[in-house]
């Protein structure tokens, strides 16, 4: 039988609070790194004359070494503890917006690619190990809500600061200055270092002749691995040709295309506030209110696709998209916390988060071809297909939780 962790002693407000802030401002960071690259897709094609397919490589190089260095990055949270895992990756943040600035071809921005991948691994496992060892059990469904919504603000800040500083000054410029953002966090963070400790977890002695990859042999562990790798597919379209796709079937401004993706993130950032109150409210039935907001995410995505819409109404849809998503957000790491048996976090989180890579690293090769033939609306409507497929695996990982 699986032993599940033991809440947590019920802490003062403050002292949550904290904790789930700093861990909330380190998750910004890496979901701010994730466009870096993505932002600045015209401005490569211009200047080193890529194609789709090729941007689209850069983003599989990100997300495989992340999706690797996750799985990894869970056993060395639970061996050392999550704080110095986190500052490492903050310091590679750093050094991949300088190699991203000082690119001078395709292999440098290859580089970089690679860089920021190494440093995102580690943030689901050092964010969740923080938070399920630090945080209240009461407050853990807001926990999970605030941190949702700090990395789609961090999605939402990435195009408004480089669009921002590319446009005042050059796109060299806006890499220094990303690198500048991931300095001052991670000076903040070693300063409230206390609100980031953990400790290692003391397995019992029965417990220590189970092997490190026991938990792999649980079946609920790989439908939440699906369930990322299906619906990270869809965001990672939106993330990464959204504006593209924008000013190709709607003859959008790239400025306007540009704002649409901020309000995805800003709508996706409101839906994980409201959902951290769905949460706390329906516990037992996570997997239901997943497999809800996912269906009515595919069904805006569709009609975005559909070329049925007019400009102005289509971005607005493709807004809400975001909305119905976030609104999910804390409901799937309540999903996966039920999972997630004691003393295995790190490991848990470290393999179901790298669905998460796996999807983000596969979708550009494929909807990236799609999109170098032109085929606009059939990436959205394909994506919107692969949400839909989400949505079955999301209540099968309720099935086989119950059971478990």
């Amino acid at each position: 039988m699986t032993t599940f962790a033991q809440p947590p002693q019920v802490a003062p407000l403050r002292q949550d609070a904290a904790v789930i802030g700093f861990v909330g401002l380190a998750h910004a960071s890496s979901h701010f790194s994730h466009l870096l690259l993505p932002l600045m897709f015209p401005v490569f094609m211009k200047t080193f004359g890529l194609s789709y397919s090729e941007l689209g490589l850069l983003m599989s190089v990100f997300f495989i070494v992340s999706g690797v260095g996750q799985a990894s990055a869970g056993f060395l949270v639970d061996k050392l503890g999550a704080r110095p895992v986190m500052f490492a990756s903050m310091t590679l943040f750093t050094v991949a917006s300088v190699m991203a600035g000082v690119a001078q071809s395709y292999t440098g921005l290859m580089l970089a690619a690679a860089l920021y991948g190494l440093g995102n691994c580690a943030f689901h496992p050092v964010d969740y190990t923080i938070l399920n060892q630090r945080v209240s059990t009461p407050r853990l469904g807001y926990a999970y809500s605030v941190h949702g919504l700090t990395g789609n603000l961090g999605w939402a800040l990435a195009p408004v600061f480089m669009v921002g500083l590319s446009t005042a000054f050059d796109w060299r410029v806006a890499y220094f200055g990303a690198a500048m953002f991931f300095v001052t966090i991670l000076l903040l963070l070693i300063w409230q270092r206390s609100n980031l400790v953990t400790h290692v977890v003391q397995h019992a002695h029965d417990e220590v002749k189970e092997h490190s990859l026991a938990f792999l042999k649980i079946p609920v562990v790989w439908w939440c691995f699906a369930f990322f790798f299906l619906s990270t597919m869809t965001l990672a379209v939106v993330q990464s040709f959204s504006v593209s796709i924008l000013q190709a079937m709607y003859h959008v401004s790239f400025e306007a295309a540009t704002v649409t993706l901020t309000a995805y993130m800003l709508c996706a950032a409101a839906g994980m506030f409201l959902g951290g109150f769905v949460a706390a409210r329906f516990p037992t039935h996570s997997d239901r209110v997943v497999a809800g907001c996912m269906t009515a995410a595919a069904a805006c995505m569709a009609l975005c696709g559909s070329g049925w819409l007019n400009a102005d109404v289509t971005m607005l849809v493709l807004a809400a998209t975001g909305l119905a998503i976030g609104i999910g957000g804390p409901s799937r790491d309540m999903m996966i916390k039920k999972a997630t048996p004691k003393g295995a976090t790190g490991r848990v989180y470290g393999m179901v988060y790298s669905g998460l890579d796996v999807g983000f690293a596969t979708s550009p090769l494929i909807f990236g071809a799609f999109m170098d033939r032109g085929w606009y609306g059939a990436t959205l409507m394909g994506a919107a297909v692969v949400l839909l497929m989400s949505v079955l695996v999301a209540l099968g990982v309720g099935r086989r939780t119950v059971h478990a």
